[in-house]
Protein backbone atom coordinates (compact mmCIF):
# COMPACT_ATOMS: atom_id res chain seq x y z
CA UNK A 1 0.00 0.00 0.00
CA UNK A 2 1.37 3.08 -1.32
CA UNK A 3 1.99 6.30 1.19
CA UNK A 4 -1.05 8.19 -0.19
CA UNK A 5 -3.52 5.44 0.76
CA UNK A 6 -1.99 5.50 4.30
CA UNK A 7 -2.93 8.88 4.66
CA UNK A 8 -6.57 8.35 3.47
CA UNK A 9 -6.80 6.01 5.62
CA UNK A 10 -6.23 7.97 8.60
CA UNK A 11 -8.06 10.58 7.63
CA UNK A 12 -11.31 8.84 6.79
CA UNK A 13 -10.91 7.40 10.43
CA UNK A 14 -10.54 10.60 12.28
CA UNK A 15 -13.49 11.44 10.38
CA UNK A 16 -15.48 8.40 11.09
CA UNK A 17 -14.37 8.57 15.10
CA UNK A 18 -15.69 12.53 14.93
CA UNK A 19 -18.68 11.16 13.30
CA UNK A 20 -19.27 8.61 16.11
CA UNK A 21 -18.44 11.02 18.77
CA UNK A 22 -21.50 13.65 17.01
CA UNK A 23 -23.94 10.81 17.08
CA UNK A 24 -23.10 9.28 20.99
CA UNK A 25 -23.81 13.03 21.92
CA UNK A 26 -26.94 13.31 19.94
CA UNK A 27 -28.18 9.89 21.77
CA UNK A 28 -27.06 11.46 24.98
CA UNK A 29 -29.43 14.39 24.25
CA UNK A 30 -32.08 12.48 23.15
CA UNK A 31 -31.49 10.42 26.43
CA UNK A 32 -31.62 13.23 28.77
CA UNK A 33 -34.51 14.71 27.28
CA UNK A 34 -36.36 11.22 27.30
CA UNK A 35 -35.08 11.05 31.33
CA UNK A 36 -37.91 10.99 34.04
CA UNK A 37 -38.12 14.00 36.05
CA UNK A 38 -37.83 12.15 39.24
CA UNK A 39 -34.57 10.85 38.09
CA UNK A 40 -33.52 14.78 37.54
CA UNK A 41 -34.14 15.30 40.80
CA UNK A 42 -32.58 12.48 42.50
CA UNK A 43 -29.64 13.54 40.57
CA UNK A 44 -29.63 17.42 41.90
CA UNK A 45 -30.19 15.72 45.40
CA UNK A 46 -27.33 14.19 45.11
CA UNK A 47 -25.24 17.11 43.50
CA UNK A 48 -26.24 19.24 46.86
CA UNK A 49 -25.19 16.69 49.08
CA UNK A 50 -22.19 16.51 47.58
CA UNK A 51 -21.33 20.52 47.87
CA UNK A 52 -21.97 20.16 51.72
CA UNK A 53 -19.33 17.75 51.57
CA UNK A 54 -16.74 20.17 49.98
CA UNK A 55 -14.34 23.04 51.78
CA UNK A 56 -16.36 27.05 51.75
CA UNK A 57 -13.97 28.80 50.04
CA UNK A 58 -16.56 32.03 51.10
CA UNK A 59 -16.50 31.05 54.61
CA UNK A 60 -12.36 31.06 55.01
CA UNK A 61 -12.34 34.18 53.31
CA UNK A 62 -14.75 36.02 56.31
CA UNK A 63 -12.50 33.95 59.08
CA UNK A 64 -9.11 35.99 57.16
CA UNK A 65 -11.44 39.14 57.31
CA UNK A 66 -12.00 39.14 60.82
CA UNK A 67 -8.65 38.25 61.74
CA UNK A 68 -7.27 41.14 59.28
CA UNK A 69 -9.69 43.62 61.26
CA UNK A 70 -8.73 41.73 64.98
CA UNK A 71 -5.32 43.13 63.89
CA UNK A 72 -5.86 46.80 62.46
CA UNK A 73 -3.59 49.32 63.51
CA UNK A 74 -4.26 51.98 66.24
CA UNK A 75 -2.66 55.25 67.02
CA UNK A 76 -2.13 57.80 70.17
CA UNK A 77 -5.32 58.88 71.26
CA UNK A 78 -7.25 56.16 70.31
CA UNK A 79 -9.40 54.25 73.14
CA UNK A 80 -9.95 50.73 73.37
CA UNK A 81 -10.72 48.20 75.27
CA UNK A 82 -8.54 45.61 76.94
CA UNK A 83 -8.28 43.06 79.56
CA UNK A 84 -5.76 43.16 82.19
CA UNK A 85 -3.19 40.35 81.93
CA UNK A 86 -0.84 40.47 84.54
CA UNK A 87 1.40 43.26 86.73
CA UNK A 88 5.15 43.02 86.29
CA UNK A 89 7.97 43.72 88.90
CA UNK A 90 8.05 47.84 87.96
CA UNK A 91 4.32 47.88 89.21
CA UNK A 92 3.38 48.37 85.31
CA UNK A 93 -0.43 47.16 84.14
CA UNK A 94 0.08 44.54 81.15
CA UNK A 95 -3.24 44.61 79.14
CA UNK A 96 -4.23 42.58 76.02
CA UNK A 97 -6.22 44.84 73.93
CA UNK A 98 -9.25 43.78 71.58
CA UNK A 99 -7.74 44.86 68.61
CA UNK A 100 -4.62 42.00 69.06
CA UNK A 101 -1.79 43.53 70.49
CA UNK A 102 -0.87 44.39 73.84
CA UNK A 103 0.28 47.07 75.75
CA UNK A 104 1.54 48.25 78.95
CA UNK A 105 -0.08 50.91 81.69
CA UNK A 106 2.64 52.73 83.81
CA UNK A 107 1.45 52.93 87.76
CA UNK A 108 1.69 56.61 86.98
CA UNK A 109 -1.33 56.55 84.33
CA UNK A 110 -3.73 53.92 86.30
CA UNK A 111 -5.72 56.23 88.75
CA UNK A 112 -6.23 60.00 89.13
CA UNK A 113 -5.29 59.52 92.86
CA UNK A 114 -1.93 58.34 93.60
CA UNK A 115 -1.33 54.27 94.20
CA UNK A 116 1.02 52.34 95.14
CA UNK A 117 0.33 48.67 94.22
CA UNK A 118 -2.03 48.62 90.88
CA UNK A 119 -3.61 45.71 92.87
CA UNK A 120 -5.40 48.60 94.34
CA UNK A 121 -7.01 49.93 91.46
CA UNK A 122 -7.27 46.84 88.73
CA UNK A 123 -7.07 43.08 88.86
CA UNK A 124 -6.06 40.60 86.77
CA UNK A 125 -8.65 39.71 83.98
CA UNK A 126 -10.54 42.69 84.80
CA UNK A 127 -11.79 44.34 81.52
CA UNK A 128 -10.77 48.47 81.10
CA UNK A 129 -11.25 51.36 78.92
CA UNK A 130 -7.85 52.98 78.20
CA UNK A 131 -6.22 55.55 75.87
CA UNK A 132 -3.49 54.95 73.37
CA UNK A 133 -0.18 57.63 74.67
CA UNK A 134 2.13 56.39 72.08
CA UNK A 135 3.90 53.30 70.28
CA UNK A 136 6.82 51.57 71.55
CA UNK A 137 9.38 49.72 69.78
CA UNK A 138 9.95 47.49 73.31
CA UNK A 139 7.89 44.39 72.50
CA UNK A 140 8.51 43.06 75.56
CA UNK A 141 5.94 44.77 77.23
CA UNK A 142 4.21 45.12 74.45
CA UNK A 143 3.56 47.79 71.04
CA UNK A 144 1.33 50.32 72.94
CA UNK A 145 2.13 52.77 76.27
CA UNK A 146 -1.37 53.17 77.70
CA UNK A 147 -3.50 54.99 80.03
CA UNK A 148 -6.24 54.12 81.97
CA UNK A 149 -6.14 57.66 84.25
CA UNK A 150 -6.90 59.58 81.24
CA UNK A 151 -10.00 57.72 79.96
CA UNK A 152 -11.08 58.03 83.89
CA UNK A 153 -10.45 61.86 83.48
CA UNK A 154 -12.36 62.07 80.50
CA UNK A 155 -15.41 60.69 81.53
CA UNK A 156 -14.92 63.10 84.58
CA UNK A 157 -14.64 66.48 82.53
CA UNK A 158 -18.00 64.94 80.99
CA UNK A 159 -19.77 64.47 84.42
CA UNK A 160 -18.33 67.84 85.98
CA UNK A 161 -19.55 69.31 82.40
CA UNK A 162 -23.31 68.25 82.56
CA UNK A 163 -23.28 69.22 86.43
CA UNK A 164 -21.85 72.72 84.96
CA UNK A 165 -24.72 73.14 82.49
CA UNK A 166 -27.53 71.56 85.07
CA UNK A 167 -26.38 74.37 87.93
CA UNK A 168 -25.43 71.40 90.48
CA UNK A 169 -23.07 71.15 92.96
CA UNK A 170 -19.95 68.40 93.74
CA UNK A 171 -18.85 67.34 97.06
CA UNK A 172 -14.59 67.11 97.82
CA UNK A 173 -12.30 67.28 100.02
CA UNK A 174 -9.44 70.07 100.40
CA UNK A 175 -5.88 68.12 99.62
CA UNK A 176 -3.65 70.75 99.32
CA UNK A 177 -3.38 74.72 100.09
CA UNK A 178 -1.72 76.39 97.11
CA UNK A 179 -0.51 79.91 96.47
CA UNK A 180 -3.77 82.13 95.69
CA UNK A 181 -6.20 79.25 97.21
CA UNK A 182 -6.14 75.56 97.68
CA UNK A 183 -6.84 72.44 95.39
CA UNK A 184 -9.41 69.65 95.82
CA UNK A 185 -9.51 66.47 93.98
CA UNK A 186 -12.74 65.41 91.53
CA UNK A 187 -10.97 62.86 89.68
CA UNK A 188 -9.22 66.10 88.02
CA UNK A 189 -7.80 68.88 90.04
CA UNK A 190 -10.10 71.68 90.92
CA UNK A 191 -8.85 75.00 92.44
CA UNK A 192 -10.85 77.30 94.64
CA UNK A 193 -9.21 80.58 95.40
CA UNK A 194 -9.15 82.04 98.66
CA UNK A 195 -11.70 84.84 97.96
CA UNK A 196 -14.10 82.04 97.10
CA UNK A 197 -13.35 80.03 100.15
CA UNK A 198 -15.71 81.97 102.69
CA UNK A 199 -17.74 84.91 102.71
CA UNK A 200 -15.04 86.54 105.45
CA UNK A 201 -11.57 87.19 104.80
CA UNK A 202 -9.77 84.22 105.93
CA UNK A 203 -5.73 84.62 106.25
CA UNK A 204 -4.86 81.38 107.16
CA UNK A 205 -5.87 78.31 104.68
CA UNK A 206 -4.57 75.48 106.04
CA UNK A 207 -8.08 75.29 108.47
CA UNK A 208 -9.45 73.80 105.31
CA UNK A 209 -7.41 71.34 104.62
CA UNK A 210 -8.36 68.00 105.16
CA UNK A 211 -12.07 68.85 105.15
CA UNK A 212 -15.18 68.10 102.89
CA UNK A 213 -16.94 70.98 101.69
CA UNK A 214 -19.62 71.38 99.02
CA UNK A 215 -18.79 73.32 95.72
CA UNK A 216 -20.32 75.02 92.82
CA UNK A 217 -18.80 75.14 89.90
CA UNK A 218 -18.09 78.66 88.39
CA UNK A 219 -15.30 77.94 85.27
CA UNK A 220 -14.83 74.65 83.54
CA UNK A 221 -12.80 74.50 80.69
CA UNK A 222 -11.93 70.67 79.82
CA UNK A 223 -9.75 70.98 76.77
CA UNK A 224 -7.52 73.11 78.52
CA UNK A 225 -8.09 71.45 81.68
CA UNK A 226 -9.26 74.26 83.79
CA UNK A 227 -11.68 73.61 86.42
CA UNK A 228 -12.69 76.51 89.34
CA UNK A 229 -14.63 76.24 91.93
CA UNK A 230 -16.63 78.24 94.89
CA UNK A 231 -17.64 77.93 98.08
CA UNK A 232 -18.61 81.77 98.85
CA UNK A 233 -21.27 81.33 96.69
CA UNK A 234 -23.25 78.80 98.13
CA UNK A 235 -22.71 80.14 101.79
CA UNK A 236 -23.78 83.55 100.30
CA UNK A 237 -27.06 81.97 99.18
CA UNK A 238 -27.95 79.95 102.60
CA UNK A 239 -26.80 83.00 104.39
CA UNK A 240 -29.01 85.47 102.13
CA UNK A 241 -32.12 83.18 103.28
CA UNK A 242 -30.73 83.20 106.90
CA UNK A 243 -30.63 86.90 106.71
CA UNK A 244 -34.21 87.17 105.93
CA UNK A 245 -35.26 84.98 108.90
CA UNK A 246 -33.39 86.43 111.60
CA UNK A 247 -34.44 89.71 110.64
CA UNK A 248 -38.51 89.06 110.73
CA UNK A 249 -37.40 87.41 114.01
CA UNK A 250 -35.81 90.32 115.83
CA UNK A 251 -37.93 92.89 117.78
CA UNK A 252 -36.71 96.15 119.23
CA UNK A 253 -36.31 95.52 122.73
CA UNK A 254 -35.63 92.00 123.02
CA UNK A 255 -32.54 89.98 124.08
CA UNK A 256 -30.75 87.98 121.97
CA UNK A 257 -27.61 85.90 122.52
CA UNK A 258 -24.79 86.05 119.83
CA UNK A 259 -21.30 85.59 119.08
CA UNK A 260 -18.99 88.69 118.35
CA UNK A 261 -17.22 88.30 114.76
CA UNK A 262 -15.53 90.85 113.97
CA UNK A 263 -14.11 94.09 116.06
CA UNK A 264 -13.53 97.65 114.86
CA UNK A 265 -12.84 100.99 116.07
CA UNK A 266 -16.02 101.80 116.30
CA UNK A 267 -17.85 98.80 117.75
CA UNK A 268 -18.35 95.14 117.55
CA UNK A 269 -20.32 93.00 114.77
CA UNK A 270 -21.94 90.09 116.46
CA UNK A 271 -23.25 87.56 114.67
CA UNK A 272 -27.28 86.28 115.66
CA UNK A 273 -27.58 83.63 113.55
CA UNK A 274 -28.29 84.69 110.13
CA UNK A 275 -27.50 88.71 110.31
CA UNK A 276 -24.48 90.89 111.91
CA UNK A 277 -25.43 93.44 114.85
CA UNK A 278 -23.70 96.65 115.72
CA UNK A 279 -22.68 97.16 119.51
CA UNK A 280 -21.36 100.91 119.11
CA UNK A 281 -18.54 101.84 121.20
CA UNK A 282 -20.67 103.67 123.22
CA UNK A 283 -22.90 101.17 123.86
CA UNK A 284 -20.41 98.49 124.95
CA UNK A 285 -19.37 99.60 128.77
CA UNK A 286 -21.48 102.69 131.21
CA UNK A 287 -17.77 104.23 131.31
CA UNK A 288 -15.62 105.42 128.72
CA UNK A 289 -13.41 102.67 126.92
CA UNK A 290 -10.59 102.98 124.29
CA UNK A 291 -11.35 100.74 121.61
CA UNK A 292 -13.94 97.50 121.95
CA UNK A 293 -11.32 95.03 122.46
CA UNK A 294 -10.61 96.24 125.82
CA UNK A 295 -14.13 94.70 126.14
CA UNK A 296 -14.44 92.02 123.74
CA UNK A 297 -12.59 89.42 121.96
CA UNK A 298 -13.49 87.71 118.62
CA UNK A 299 -15.32 84.36 119.56
CA UNK A 300 -16.85 85.24 122.32
CA UNK A 301 -20.65 84.70 123.16
CA UNK A 302 -22.59 87.40 124.79
CA UNK A 303 -25.83 89.00 125.26
CA UNK A 304 -26.86 92.44 123.92
CA UNK A 305 -30.14 93.99 123.73
CA UNK A 306 -32.18 94.90 120.42
CA UNK A 307 -32.12 98.54 120.19
CA UNK A 308 -33.50 99.30 116.50
CA UNK A 309 -33.71 96.68 113.06
CA UNK A 310 -33.79 98.53 109.69
CA UNK A 311 -35.33 95.55 107.16
CA UNK A 312 -34.86 97.83 104.64
CA UNK A 313 -30.94 98.66 104.60
CA UNK A 314 -30.61 95.08 106.86
CA UNK A 315 -28.99 97.07 109.85
CA UNK A 316 -29.59 96.21 113.50
CA UNK A 317 -28.07 98.30 116.59
CA UNK A 318 -27.46 96.43 119.46
CA UNK A 319 -26.45 97.21 123.32
CA UNK A 320 -24.43 95.30 125.96
CA UNK A 321 -24.63 98.57 128.42
CA UNK A 322 -28.11 98.29 129.12
CA UNK A 323 -28.20 94.76 130.24
CA UNK A 324 -25.66 95.86 132.64
CA UNK A 325 -26.10 96.87 135.85
CA UNK A 326 -25.92 100.62 136.03
CA UNK A 327 -22.50 102.11 137.95
CA UNK A 328 -25.34 104.70 139.68
CA UNK A 329 -27.52 102.31 140.74
CA UNK A 330 -25.50 101.45 143.77
CA UNK A 331 -23.21 104.29 144.51
CA UNK A 332 -25.18 105.37 147.89
CA UNK A 333 -24.37 101.88 148.87
CA UNK A 334 -21.15 101.78 147.82
CA UNK A 335 -19.85 105.47 148.80
CA UNK A 336 -22.13 106.22 151.67
CA UNK A 337 -21.76 110.07 153.21
CA UNK A 338 -19.05 110.45 155.36
CA UNK A 339 -17.06 107.44 153.82
CA UNK A 340 -13.72 107.72 152.80
CA UNK A 341 -12.28 106.50 149.37
CA UNK A 342 -9.86 106.93 146.67
CA UNK A 343 -10.03 107.83 143.11
CA UNK A 344 -8.18 109.42 140.04
CA UNK A 345 -8.56 113.09 139.22
CA UNK A 346 -10.13 112.84 135.69
CA UNK A 347 -10.74 116.56 134.79
CA UNK A 348 -9.72 119.71 136.45
CA UNK A 349 -11.89 122.88 135.59
CA UNK A 350 -11.83 126.66 137.10
CA UNK A 351 -14.06 125.52 140.28
CA UNK A 352 -12.92 122.33 141.13
CA UNK A 353 -11.70 118.86 139.82
CA UNK A 354 -13.60 115.73 138.91
CA UNK A 355 -12.79 112.34 140.54
CA UNK A 356 -13.59 108.91 139.30
CA UNK A 357 -14.47 107.20 142.27
CA UNK A 358 -15.24 104.21 139.89
CA UNK A 359 -15.57 103.50 136.10
CA UNK A 360 -19.29 104.99 135.04
CA UNK A 361 -19.37 107.18 138.71
CA UNK A 362 -17.22 110.54 139.04
CA UNK A 363 -17.66 113.54 141.95
CA UNK A 364 -16.85 116.75 142.15
CA UNK A 365 -14.21 118.62 144.80
CA UNK A 366 -15.22 121.82 144.80
CA UNK A 367 -12.03 124.67 144.59
CA UNK A 368 -12.96 125.35 148.68
CA UNK A 369 -13.03 121.85 149.63
CA UNK A 370 -9.39 121.28 148.77
CA UNK A 371 -7.26 123.21 151.10
CA UNK A 372 -7.62 125.05 154.26
CA UNK A 373 -5.83 127.48 152.89
CA UNK A 374 -7.48 130.23 149.78
CA UNK A 375 -6.41 128.38 146.45
CA UNK A 376 -6.58 130.31 143.57
CA UNK A 377 -6.67 127.33 141.08
CA UNK A 378 -7.51 123.79 141.33
CA UNK A 379 -3.90 122.97 140.03
CA UNK A 380 -2.04 124.33 142.96
CA UNK A 381 -3.37 121.54 144.65
CA UNK A 382 -4.21 118.42 142.62
CA UNK A 383 -3.25 117.15 139.16
CA UNK A 384 -4.90 114.82 136.35
CA UNK A 385 -4.50 110.97 136.75
CA UNK A 386 -3.63 111.64 140.14
CA UNK A 387 -4.72 109.35 143.14
CA UNK A 388 -6.03 111.28 145.90
CA UNK A 389 -8.01 110.27 148.77
CA UNK A 390 -11.03 111.88 150.04
CA UNK A 391 -14.16 112.17 152.08
CA UNK A 392 -17.92 111.78 150.78
CA UNK A 393 -19.66 114.71 151.42
CA UNK A 394 -23.02 114.23 149.73
CA UNK A 395 -24.65 111.64 147.15
CA UNK A 396 -27.40 112.28 144.89
CA UNK A 397 -28.47 109.20 143.10
CA UNK A 398 -31.21 110.58 140.69
CA UNK A 399 -29.07 113.33 139.71
CA UNK A 400 -26.02 111.24 139.67
CA UNK A 401 -24.18 113.94 141.63
CA UNK A 402 -21.59 113.15 144.32
CA UNK A 403 -19.87 115.90 146.24
CA UNK A 404 -16.28 115.27 147.63
CA UNK A 405 -14.20 117.15 149.98
CA UNK A 406 -10.15 116.90 150.37
CA UNK A 407 -9.46 119.30 152.95
CA UNK A 408 -11.59 117.17 155.24
CA UNK A 409 -9.23 114.68 155.62
CA UNK A 410 -6.66 117.58 156.67
CA UNK A 411 -6.09 118.47 159.63
CA UNK A 412 -7.12 122.74 160.00
CA UNK A 413 -3.84 124.66 161.48
CA UNK A 414 -4.45 126.54 164.57
CA UNK A 415 -4.91 130.25 164.74
CA UNK A 416 -3.93 132.62 168.09
CA UNK A 417 -6.55 135.14 168.58
CA UNK A 418 -5.03 137.00 170.84
CA UNK A 419 -1.83 137.36 168.46
CA UNK A 420 -2.58 140.33 166.70
CA UNK A 421 -0.94 142.04 163.81
CA UNK A 422 2.14 144.64 164.94
CA UNK A 423 0.61 147.55 162.35
CA UNK A 424 -2.81 146.93 164.22
CA UNK A 425 -3.90 150.63 166.17
CA UNK A 426 -4.95 150.42 169.44
CA UNK A 427 -8.66 150.45 170.09
CA UNK A 428 -9.93 153.70 170.98
CA UNK A 429 -12.46 154.39 173.79
CA UNK A 430 -16.31 153.99 172.52
CA UNK A 431 -17.84 157.80 172.09
CA UNK A 432 -20.13 158.83 174.83
CA UNK A 433 -22.47 160.00 172.11
CA UNK A 434 -23.18 157.34 169.17
CA UNK A 435 -23.93 159.31 165.94
CA UNK A 436 -26.81 157.96 163.60
CA UNK A 437 -25.61 156.55 160.85
CA UNK A 438 -27.89 157.30 157.83
CA UNK A 439 -30.51 154.82 156.32
CA UNK A 440 -30.38 153.31 152.65
CA UNK A 441 -33.52 151.45 153.50
CA UNK A 442 -36.85 151.73 154.39
CA UNK A 443 -38.22 152.26 157.68
CA UNK A 444 -40.49 148.95 156.83
CA UNK A 445 -37.89 147.03 155.05
CA UNK A 446 -35.94 145.00 157.55
CA UNK A 447 -33.77 143.31 155.17
CA UNK A 448 -32.18 146.35 153.70
CA UNK A 449 -28.84 147.73 154.93
CA UNK A 450 -27.10 150.74 156.29
CA UNK A 451 -24.16 152.65 154.75
CA UNK A 452 -22.58 151.94 158.30
CA UNK A 453 -23.08 148.48 157.48
CA UNK A 454 -20.89 149.03 155.07
CA UNK A 455 -17.93 151.11 155.96
CA UNK A 456 -18.02 150.09 159.63
CA UNK A 457 -15.20 150.68 161.95
CA UNK A 458 -13.78 153.18 159.75
CA UNK A 459 -16.68 155.71 160.27
CA UNK A 460 -16.70 155.12 164.28
CA UNK A 461 -13.08 156.11 164.25
CA UNK A 462 -13.82 159.58 161.92
CA UNK A 463 -16.20 160.18 164.85
CA UNK A 464 -13.47 159.26 167.54
CA UNK A 465 -11.11 161.55 166.18
CA UNK A 466 -13.65 165.10 166.45
CA UNK A 467 -14.02 164.46 169.85
CA UNK A 468 -10.76 164.00 170.93
CA UNK A 469 -9.93 167.28 168.68
CA UNK A 470 -12.62 168.90 171.01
Amino acid sequence: MSEKENKDLEVNGEVEETMDDTVETEETEETVEDTPEEVVEDTTEETEETSEDMPDEDNDMESMSEALDASVEIKPGDIVEGVVLAFDEDKNVIVGLDTGHEGYIPIRELSTSRVEDPSEEVEVNDKIRVTVLRVVSDKEQGSYILSKKRVDQREVWNELQEKFDNGETVEAEVNRVVKGGVTVDLGVRGFVPASQLDTRFVRDLSQFEGNTYEFKIIEIDPQNRQLILSRRELLESEEEDKRAQALENLEEGSTVTGTVVRLTNFGAFVDLGGIDGLVHISEIAHEHIDHPEDKLSVGDEIEVKVLSVDKERERVSLSIKDLLLGPWDTVDEEFPAGSVTTGIVKRIVDFGAFVELKPGVEGLVHISEMAHRHVETPHEVVSEDEEVEVKVLNVDQEEQRVSLSIKALEEAPERDEQEQPATQKPKRKEPRQSVRQPSLRDDDDDSAFTIGDQLGDQLKGLFEDDEDEE
